[in-house]
């Protein structure tokens, strides 16, 4: 099989939408509001061992991550609008994780999402596979400040129909805010009382 691979094959884009008005049975002060696109397409290296992943990443990953990255910031009514961000992705049966892999954890995907909502952190992420109707969980955090642990979140739906043996699913997530009610501090306040350095907790 060659892997010049033009474009990728998209079977079908699927948008998920979770607005939260309470929350712990209190009334949250603004809807907390989860959105994610998801991209459903062909394995191009589905029952295979395929040595060279490289050109097909190169041909898909750029197509599904801007498209994915424009479904996503028009859901939140623009780039500015996203505090927190994440990304999944799953493949079918007859792929490898590699596969799934490849695609999101290229630059050439991520980055149209990460320049899009101005952020500085990295995109937090599952890889799984799985038959049609697996959980696709998107773990999300602050899109600026990797310690800012009301924006720990996690975002999960699934489509039923979706990823077939031969197919891929690939998923960016986003939050317009934090979790309500938020009220187990962030992780330097944890580091600060243990004694660690706040700017360097590893040490190094």
């Amino acid at each position: 099989m060659s892997n010049k691979i033009i474009k990728p094959e998209i079977r079908k884009i699927v948008t998920y939408e979770d607005t939260t008005f309470i929350e712990g049975f209190k009334a949250v002060a603004e809807p907390w509001h989860m959105f994610a696109a998801a991209a459903v397409f062909t394995n191009p290296w589905a029952g295979q061992f395929v040595d060279d992943l490289r050109p097909g990443i190169q041909a898909i990953a750029p197509v599904i991550g801007e498209m994915l990255s424009a479904r996503v910031v028009d859901m939140a009514g623009g780039g500015d609008k996203i505090e927190a961000y994440g990304k999944a992705a799953i493949v079918g049966m007859n792929g490898e994780i590699e596969h799934a892999s490849g695609v999101t954890h290229t630059l050439r995907f991520g980055n149209f999402y990460r320049e899009a909502v101005g952020a500085k952190s990295y995109l937090s992420f599952t890889n799984l596979r799985g038959p049609a109707n697996t959980a696709i969980t998107i773990p999300m955090m602050d899109k600026i400040d990797a310690g800012r642990r009301s924006h720990y979140l996690t975002l999960q739906f699934a489509i039923g129909d979706a990823p077939g043996p031969d197919e891929i699913l690939v998923a960016l997530g986003g939050a317009t805010t934090g979790r309500p009610h938020h009220r187990i501090g962030d992780r330097y306040q944890d580091l600060a009382e243990m004694g660690n350095d706040v700017d360097n907790p590893a040490g190094v």
